[in-house]
């Protein structure tokens, strides 16, 4: 029997299309783009194309894009380079560790960091973060949709409050959000989000690995964290991955609304599959939380915890009959502590590591939902028989 990808999350296969557009620039079309010459130009020219797909699918200026290898080096770049020693960065509690260890780092340095803490849905607390801005506050970094429980968050009531703040100082409050998880399904149109930052990955969109890009708004100066040479106006040194980037260019293409009609309706029938699962899920199995805001949410995800059931069994056993998911607990990373996000939320250290992510993906079918809502009550209920909290 065929197995099963339900870690959409986590990565996405890269799409035929994506991969047909890279083809050329693997082989044929081979030189640097930094270079000069008719070899280097071709693939300069790439470079520029790609650079306008994912400006216009960002609706901003194509020179407000700066290619990364990925989310966690955009991120890093943010938090590093736009904080100095005596500034103040605020996010919250539930980010992606790229934001969260990059964090610590600038705290030790001299940077200070306010976490802000969410409520049981998942859902950032408006009020303590308008409540811990100060004086030296520089930066505020929130992730439009999280990881793990597919929380939407406010991004663009955050952007239009601290638009509102920033015409009463001197020094302007930089807004940066990690869109990693948001691309697929949210508007990032970062002039209705009033974003300064963002943070995009290819492999979340069913583009390559190993490419991603960051928006910078035009005035923003961003401090290097990289030294060499002078790609992306020196702000991200490096040769470029030109077929990385040819692939990050049409995947955005691929899910901008405009040239997609398909979007709307593949975004609808991941929903619906998602809402099947869940409801099949808390009526064949008792005890089961669903962890997360289920108005607020990432049509894609669904995060339950199973009272008496550890998580990482949870995984192990479902990936032994051919269905690959991911846990809710850190455990899988090889931490015995339970799920940052989860315990931000509330949710107790034993429940949270017995929770388990399910993401799903444009090609997941309702027979593929159902082998999953087949077999997984049986697991629930031989891990419970050996459980001593059940």
């Amino acid at each position: 029997m065929k197995n099963i990808y339900l870690d959409h999350s986590a990565t996405t296969p890269v799409d035929p299309q994506v991969i047909k557009a890279m083809q050329a620039y693997q082989a044929e079309i081979f030189g640097n783009a930094s270079s000069i010459h008719s070899f280097g130009q071709q693939a300069s020219k790439a470079v520029g194309t790609a650079r306008s797909q994912v400006a216009n699918f960002l609706h901003c200026e194509p020179s407000e894009i700066y290619f990364t290898s990925g989310a966690t080096e955009a991120d890093n770049l943010v938090i590093f380079g736009a904080a100095k020693p005596g500034d103040q960065i605020i996010t919250s509690k539930i980010e992606h560790p790229a934001i969260l260890e990059a964090c610590r780092e600038v705290a030790r340095r001299g940077v200070k960091v306010t976490y802000i803490n969410v409520d049981t849905r998942g859902i950032l607390k408006l009020p303590e973060l308008k409540k811990s801005i100060r004086p030296n506050t520089k930066l505020v970094s929130v992730m439009y949709v999280n990881n793990e429980v597919g929380t939407i968050q406010p991004i663009a009531e955050i952007g239009k409050m601290l638009e509102a703040v920033n015409k009463s100082r001197k020094n302007k409050i930089y807004f940066h959000t990690d869109a990693v998880q948001a691309a697929n399904y949210c508007d990032l149109n970062v002039q209705n989000l009033k974003v300064d930052l963002l943070s995009l990955s290819g492999h979340k969109i069913y583009g390559p690995k190993g490419i991603g890009a960051l928006f910078v708004r035009k005035g923003l100066m961003i401090s290097p964290i990289q030294f060499g040479g002078h790609q992306e106006r020196g702000v991200r040194p490096g040769t470029y991955n030109t077929a990385g980037i040819v692939g990050l260019g049409k995947a955005v293409e691929l899910i901008n609304k405009k040239t997609s009609r398909l979007a709307g309706q593949e975004n609808k029938k991941t929903k619906e599959l998602r809402d099947y699962l869940i409801r099949e899920v808390k009526k064949r199995i008792p005890d089961v939380v669903i962890n997360g805001d289920l108005k607020n949410r990432a049509p894609n995800n669904a995060n339950f915890s199973f009272k008496g059931a550890e998580g990482e069994s949870i995984l192990l056993m479902l990936d032994f009959a051919g269905i690959a998911v991911s846990t809710g607990s850190a455990c899988s990373s090889g931490s015995l502590e339970p799920s940052h996000v989860l315990t931000a939320m509330g949710i107790s250290p034993e429940l949270a590591h017995g929770s388990l992510r399910i993401t799903l993906g444009k090609k997941n079918t309702r027979p593929e939902i159902d082998r999953v809502i087949k077999i997984l009550p049986g697991i629930i209920s031989k891990l419970r028989k050996m459980s001593p909290y059940h």
